[in-house]
């Protein structure tokens, strides 16, 4: 027997919950191309795409992935032969390295491993190393989707600055932005990477990059930028198509501007609060589990936890169980475990990810985690009890504060 039949909830970390104003707006005839109406839609798409990122500087769209979009921030920043700083805290850490490296970079690795955040001393360290300043920048992730690891963008700047070096900072936010508080001037960020799937709760195939002035200018003698990924012809576009390289993504610009107005309607305050309120009830449950069995955060201090997602281990091989029970037996998709163990390890089947990024509210939590705790019972998988309870008065609590 099943209980799955219903509107199914996918709570993986990407492609998000879309909101049905956002699926509607896509209902639609394909517009001209040229001139009218999508060239205003457009505008005030970038426009609003700087207020999310709290950015004063540029910002440029691309047809595209978040993959693709770490290939644009490459291209633009670095040529062939440069030396750039990567700092890892997970599986998308080391990715964004390995494009690097394969576009022809010399990359210098600091990894943090999986469970804890990147330490600025360190950064500091490497820089103030580079005394003939060869690094062109740093590159970070916000939130690496895979660990759940939140890291701080404004350390990582003050030990650019504290070692006296030019390197660009450079931030994937693509699983933080419209999620966790993210402040491109304040923060002295160069260049700034997210897509449309997560917190913006588009369909995949968007990605965005915020480029200061001090990254612009540095792009001027890169030799990687091919006419596609070029930002320059993105920032000052001589015809409209210059904005997408080509034809515009039309229907994904209806989809993202819904998107966008959904944002300005609640506050960007208001979305962090809530993203706040529900990782906490998330991290209470698992808390509650953890008392009994092999339960466990992947990250044990509050503090260097994201609020979009959750990553978490159940022992012999109890998340890949409780993956499938949840999804057959329920309709709820919990997101795999990503890049915790080598590949065909004993333990690899004993992680998963929650998210809880986007469109989400109390009730799809709750129910979310509510389900779980019944594949738990069902899989006789050992946990401790009253997690439903728990992840409950963490919502009550968080709404009581703002009474």
């Amino acid at each position: 027997m099943s209980l799955a039949s219903g509107r199914p909830y996918v709570a993986i970390p990407g492609p998000s919950v879309m909101p049905d104003r956002v699926l509607a707006a896509m209902q639609r005839p394909a517009p001209n191309i040229y001139t009218g109406a999508i060239v205003d839609l457009t505008q005030s798409i970038l426009a609003d795409l700087k207020r999310v990122a709290n950015c004063t500087a540029h910002v440029a769209l691309y047809i595209c992935n978040g993959h693709g979009a770490w290939e644009a921030a490459i291209a633009n920043m670095a040529s062939r032969g440069d030396r750039i700083l990567v700092c890892s805290t997970g599986h998308f850490g080391l990715g964004w390295a390995d494009h690097a490296r394969r576009m022809g970079l010399q990359v210098d690795l600091l990894d943090f491993g999986r469970q804890a955040p990147i330490d600025p001393a360190r950064v500091r360290e490497a820089l103030a190393a580079d005394r003939e300043h060869s690094i062109r920048a740093v590159l970070m992730t916000q939130v690496d989707t895979a660990t759940s690891l939140l890291n701080d963008v404004p350390a990582v700047r003050d030990a650019i600055d504290a070692a006296g070096h030019p390197a660009l900072l450079a931030v994937d936010a693509i699983a933080s932005l419209a999620c966790e508080p993210v402040y491109f001037d304040a923060w002295g960020i160069d260049v700034l990477i997210a897509a449309s799937q997560k917190g913006l709760m588009t369909p995949p195939g968007i990605s965005f990059l915020w480029i200061s002035e001090k990254a612009l200018a540095a792009s001027k003698d890169s030799d990687l930028a091919t006419p596609y990924w070029d930002w320059k012809t993105r920032v000052a576009p001589r015809v409209f198509s210059h904005n997408f390289g080509g034809t515009s993504p039309t229907h994904h610009l209806y989809a993202l501007r819904e998107a966008l107005d959904m944002i300005a309607e609640e506050g960007l305050e208001a979305i962090w609060a809530r993203h706040r309120a529900l990782a906490r009830a998330v991290w209470s449950a698992f808390d509650a589990w953890s008392q009994d069995g092999d339960i466990a955060l992947n990250v044990s201090n509050p503090a260097y936890r994201s609020h979009a997602v959750t990553a978490a281990r159940i022992g012999d091989g109890g998340a890949e169980r409780l993956r499938t029970w949840v999804e057959e037996k329920a309709g709820i998709t919990l997101g795999i475990g990503l890049g915790m163990v080598e590949p065909g390890a004993p333990t690899q089947n004993d992680f998963l990810r929650v998210a809880h990024m986007g469109h989400v509210n109390a009730h799809m939590t709750l129910g979310m985690l509510a389900t779980m705790e019944a594949g738990l019972q069902a899989l006789h998988i050992p946990h401790g009890k009253g997690a439903v309870d728990a992840a409950a008065g963490a919502i009550a609590d968080s709404l009581a504060d703002r009474i």
